[in-house]
């Protein structure tokens, strides 16, 4: 089992930014794969972030390529998301996620373990 815990959500003005944290706790941090989804009302949750279980990997979404950043610390069983230049369309849930086996996945259903989602909120 993988606990998952974010943090650092908050209300911001548009083009400032966030950094959350998903500290996990549980398994062997250093062999899953990592996601960040959002959800916002009334749309399905979607991928925003990825990293591989090697760390050598990450992904993003058009909508953020270029203005998030997906890091971990394996030695600090902590996943980040850097987000600058924040817009008010990324209002959301934010999620992190763990995938055990496998890389990285679009897809919500193919992760494992998720955490309580933290709410960032983008003001215009």
């Amino acid at each position: 089992q993988v606990q998952l815990v974010e943090s650092g959500g908050g209300l911001v003005q548009a083009g400032g930014s966030l950094r959350l944290s998903c500290a996990a706790s549980g398994r062997t941090f250093s062999s899953y794969s990592l996601g960040w989804f959002r959800q916002a009302p009334g749309k399905e949750r979607e991928f925003v972030a990825g990293m591989a279980w090697s760390g050598g990997g990450t992904r993003y979404s058009n909508s953020v390529q270029g203005r998030f950043t997906i890091s971990r610390d394996n030695a600090k069983n902590t996943v980040y998301l850097q987000m600058n230049i924040l817009k008010p369309e990324d209002t959301a849930v934010y999620y992190c996620a763990a995938r055990q086996y496998g890389g990285i996945s679009y897809t919500p259903r193919e992760y494992d373990y998720w955490g309580q989602g933290t709410q960032v909120t983008v003001s215009s």
